[in-house]
């Protein structure tokens, strides 16, 4: 994840306060303060006031990613706090600096100082400073919650005469408990547990999303949402239809896996537990927030059908260190022609969880100085998923490193989804072959087995994007008013019913608020990347394995070791957010258009093979009803 406050420099930080806006306030937005600034602007002053805010703000921008690194590792009431003033320190001046901006709009300034200027005109703009420094100690606190919460059983308030008093379960143990189990209670239990935690929040995030209104009204922009909406070189309106139509590319092949997936479970659980049509129960797919449904693999494949050597296993057999996973995803970079990490990368990150304290755990990379400070905050177990997520966050750092040479405006992604997409897409190299080369697989694998590990990458990428499109869809209405605080889950939960096909497996609870059990809902990190990021990794990979020459399907293509393919990926990276996204895009694939087709490709083998699946299942299922 790359996170989205203040933990990178400016580039990005310009774009957290604002929630992300890309795009210049509208015209009308201009008030009256700035448009009554005395005197005629002229050129060189503009240049002059760039050049001077763009390095104020990158110091303060500095100051406050340190400070909320220190609060992620150390979670305190005083780090909260001081996190929290950085960042009221930071609006204050990106506030006062986004009014003074417009005064220069419409000078022929350079390009450079024309996007710097738009850039400048992103930030929310609470002007009363009661407010900056509510929405700086929510947004703090928020994260500092989510991070310490814990599932406390009854028990453990009340334990029985002479029983044993069973330990709190943080969200880690949880979700262990769900990507294992197979008892329908116990696997409701935890569920259940764990988002009864988020309502301790739930006005604090009703609080911090009418802050937030306020800023991005005064900014000209309707609402929080559309001012996410407009980060992405496009209108509002315009970018929810993108969304929508990328979606309608996708649908049919996660209907498909739904299909599926609702008949092999009720084939293991029974027709009382999992309905014939409908949506599946939640705490059946083997996530907390079931966005990934891989670790319900040993339930869905049909007998004979393998996802090839276990990772885990071969990891777990080697004792691999955190220290040596990582290794392993550097190797890949530098096996593209990049650079090795600094070595303050290793002396700095937090790459296992302490015995001492509670962190946050949730897998992030960090640029701390805009130069060569990156590192990464992940509590690494030696597991596939592990494995796959460090290449992912290695992925961000090396993006931080190709930009670090512009100036700090520009070192950002070209658009966020850019940013989650970099070790997404080195990831989907991650094959066979790759871990043949590395030495971590001894075997060639059966070309005839070759439906397993596609299905279950599917398990993991496929079954993601309606919830990815999902969660940005709920905090649209939210922040558009459509819903308030009173219906917050019932509308969670129409759109994941809608999108996911997925059902809450209890009533829902007046006060709940399911949504905030999600990190990135608690943290205000917008989602929509996630999904893009979703459908640009394919769209990458795929144009990156055509320049390594590489003829064969998709799903078997690795760029390791490729320094041709890492030369294009690398244009494309050091570019950072100085040029539209779409001329980005087409550096390394050569359309300015984000398309899913390519997703498409890689999965058609199991697409056709799972609607030969469900027609037969059908048959079964309709003697199970008898």
């Amino acid at each position: 994840m790359r996170p989205i406050l203040q933990r990178r420099p400016i580039g990005a930080l310009v774009a957290a306060m604002c929630a992300g806006a890309l795009c210049a306030a509208p015209a009308h937005a201009v008030t009256k303060k700035a448009a009554t600034a005395a005197g005629k602007p002229t050129v060189a002053e503009a240049e002059r006031f760039v050049a001077e805010s763009e390095q104020k703000l990158d110091r303060l921008a500095l100051d406050a990613g340190r400070a909320e690194w220190v609060a992620e590792n150390f979670i305190t009431l005083d780090t909260e706090t001081l996190t929290a003033q950085a960042n009221e320190q930071f609006l204050t001046l990106s506030g006062d600096i986004a009014l003074k901006a417009r005064r220069y709009n419409g000078l022929k300034v350079s390009d450079a100082s024309a996007r710097k200027l738009m850039l400048l005109q992103q930030s929310l703009n609470l002007e009363n400073a009661e407010d900056r420094a509510a929405y700086a100690r929510l947004a703090a606190s928020m994260t500092g919650a989510y991070g310490k919460a814990k599932y406390c059983p009854a028990s453990v308030a009340n334990p029985s005469a002479g029983a044993a008093k069973p330990d709190c379960m943080p969200l880690g143990e949880l979700e262990k408990v769900l990507a294992t189990s197979h008892d329908p209670a116990r696997l409701k239990e935890v569920w259940t547990g764990w988002h009864a935690q988020s309502p301790a929040y739930k006005q604090d995030y009703a609080k911090y999303v009418e802050l937030s209104n306020k800023g991005a009204r005064a900014m000209g922009y309707a609402d929080t949402g559309a001012l996410w909406r407009s980060r992405y070189d496009m209108a509002p309106d315009a970018f929810s239809g993108e969304m929508e139509r990328l979606w309608q590319q996708v649908k049919p092949l996660y209907d498909s896996l739904h299909t599926y997936t609702r008949y092999k479970l009720r084939q293991a659980y029974g027709p009382d537990v999992v309905p014939a049509d409908g949506p599946i129960p939640a705490h059946l797919l083997g996530n907390m927030w079931a966005q990934s449904w891989d670790n319900l693999y040993p339930i869905l494949k049909p007998a004979g059908l393998e996802k090839g050597e276990d990772l885990t296993a071969l990891l777990e057999e080697r004792k691999t260190s955190a220290v040596e996973m990582t290794r392993y995803a550097e190797g890949f970079y530098t096996s593209l022609g990049m650079r090795k990490l600094p070595e303050t990368f290793w002396e700095r990150s937090l790459l296992t969880k302490p015995r001492d304290r509670d962190v946050v755990c949730h897998a992030s990379a960090w640029d701390l100085d805009g130069k060569d400070d990156v590192r990464v905050k992940m509590c690494i177990t030696p597991t596939a998923e592990d494995f796959r997520t460090i290449h992912h966050e290695l992925g961000h750092l090396y993006y931080d490193l190709a930009y670090s040479v512009q100036s700090p405006l520009f070192k950002n992604g070209a658009n966020d989804g850019f940013h989650e997409a970099i070790g997404d897409t080195v990831a989907l190299s991650i094959t066979p072959a790759y871990l043949k080369k590395v030495g971590l697989m001894k075997t060639d694998p059966d070309p005839k087995q070759e439906i397993g590990p596609l299905l279950y990458t599917a398990l993991q990428k496929i079954a993601f994007m309606p919830f990815a499109y999902k969660v940005d869809k709920w905090r649209w209405q939210v922040y558009g008013g459509q819903v308030k605080p009173a219906d917050y889950d019932k509308a969670w939960w129409a759109l994941t019913e809608q999108y996911q096909g997925v059902a809450r497996p209890a009533p829902m609870q007046d006060g709940g608020f399911d949504a905030g059990a999600k990190f990135h809902v608690a943290s205000d990190t917008p989602y929509a990347r996630y999904f893009l990021a979703h459908v640009l990794q394919f769209q990458f990979h795929r144009a990156l394995c055509q320049e390594a020459g590489d003829t064969g399907p998709l799903y078997r293509c690795s760029i390791y070791g490729n320094q041709k393919a890492g030369a294009k990926f690398q244009q494309m990276l050091a570019m950072g957010t100085s040029k539209p996204w779409p001329e980005a895009l087409k550096v390394v694939t050569g359309s300015d258009k984000m398309d899913a087709t390519a997703m498409l490709e890689y999965f058609a083998p199991l697409k056709t093979w799972l609607d030969e699946q469900n027609k037969q299942l059908a048959v079964e299922d309709a003697k199970l009803k008898r």
